[in-house]
């Protein structure tokens, strides 16, 4: 069983309720400003931080775009959204959203779907009627228990990844980040710092008191790709799941009390971001439309929006309880039988999971 919540202002999709077991598991964030008076001027999306929220434009949208002037995360992440309809029909309970974006035209629908027996959320987004360049994708955020290296994070197999290339924050704007600018690497645990010596990404939280973003591109074709964060104490895992042609970077955002400034005054903290995108970083649609240096490397960070075909993003989030004997996840795949994936720990261990993983591909819009 799963019990969601989705804010009106922006979309945002949170508390999400998991029954593991018998556990009730809240792993999304919610930001700790949300039900206080704001002491500076906020984008609304900033004011509702929580969970995860569709992004189009992906990213702070601060360089106008042929005239476009986006807000952060874009219209999507911000403005209400109007809701159609929730229907229950045959173990699906669904809820439907649409919202007519101003800045670049264009007619988006979010579908937001739990299925009886799957510990998941199948998140479907539909955008009809927009022309030209965009850069688009989920921002899903979790929240860490406070004892560092508390969660072990893992990833289907990417082709590199790339720190921001410039600092995410800094000293004179009271904020800190400390991962290399611009540093390339191909392993979560051997990320390039400032200091000389390397960070681990693999375990969280870490690195108290800053701020870093990095980037993933994502590896050869294969059915889905994933994201995975392990909780051995809690004994269960956290994953997301996409299709790497239509989503195809991770933007990986650490947020651990690096910010000094309203609203987050050094408490936003045991926070990670999981950014499903194709974007260029988090800077935006100039960004991402320019000849960045993703994009002179052959990846895609845009899509060109075409009226007559509409763009379907699907991603799909959930958890599964692990045996004491799991370790870390090291893979899922699709299971012999249809509707279950298969996550295999490093030591061998496997757990089963209800899912139906071909609605990863699933691109029709009335399905």
């Amino acid at each position: 069983m799963v019990e969601a919540f989705v804010t009106e202002q922006g979309g945002h999709l949170a508390p999400v309720t998991f029954d593991c077991g018998g556990r009730k598991l809240q792993p999304l964030s919610i930001c700790p400003w949300c039900n206080e008076k704001p002491e500076v001027r906020l984008p609304p999306m900033l004011r509702v931080l929580r969970g995860d929220f569709f992004c189009m434009p992906f990213g702070g949208n601060t360089a106008p775009f042929h005239g476009e002037i986006h807000p952060p995360h874009g219209e999507t992440a911000n403005r209400k959204w109007t809701c159609v309809n929730l229907t229950r029909l045959e173990g699906r309970v669904t809820l439907k959203l649409r919202m007519k974006t101003r800045c670049r035209p264009a007619s988006v629908e979010r579908r937001f779907t739990l299925v009886d027996g799957h510990s998941a959320v199948y998140l479907r987004t539909a955008v009809g009627g927009g022309r030209g360049p965009m850069c688009f994708g989920h921002h899903a955020m979790l929240k860490f228990p406070e004892r560092p290296g508390s969660g072990i994070v893992t990833t289907s197999p990417f082709k590199y990844g790339l720190v921001a290339p410039r600092p995410v924050e800094r000293p004179e704007d009271r904020g800190y980040s400390i991962l290399k600018p611009g540093a390339r690497f191909t392993r979560l645990d051997g990320v390039p710092m400032i200091t000389g010596e390397t960070a681990d990404l693999s375990r969280y939280p870490a690195r108290r008191g800053f701020e870093d973003i990095v980037i993933l591109v994502s590896g050869p074709r294969r059915p889905f790709a994933w994201t995975a964060v392990t909780f051995p104490d809690q004994r269960y895992v956290w994953f997301g799941l996409k299709n790497p042609s239509v989503l195809r970077q991770t933007v990986i955002w650490m947020s651990n009390g690096g910010r000094h400034y309203p609203p987050w005054n050094g408490r936003h903290v045991n926070v990670l971001g999981w950014e499903e995108v194709t974007a260029y970083f988090h800077y935006g649609l100039a960004e991402s439309a320019a000849p960045n240096p993703l994009r002179l490397r052959g990846e895609a960070t845009t899509v060109e929006l075409d009226p007559a075909r509409p763009l379907v993003v699907n991603y799909v989030m959930g958890v599964a309880g692990i045996p004491r004997r799991f370790d870390v996840v090291a893979d899922i795949e699709p299971a012999d039988k249809p509707g279950r994936v298969v996550i295999t720990s490093k030591n061998g261990s496997r757990v089963v999971a209800p899912l139906d993983w071909t609605f990863l591909t699933d691109d029709d819009v009335k399905g």
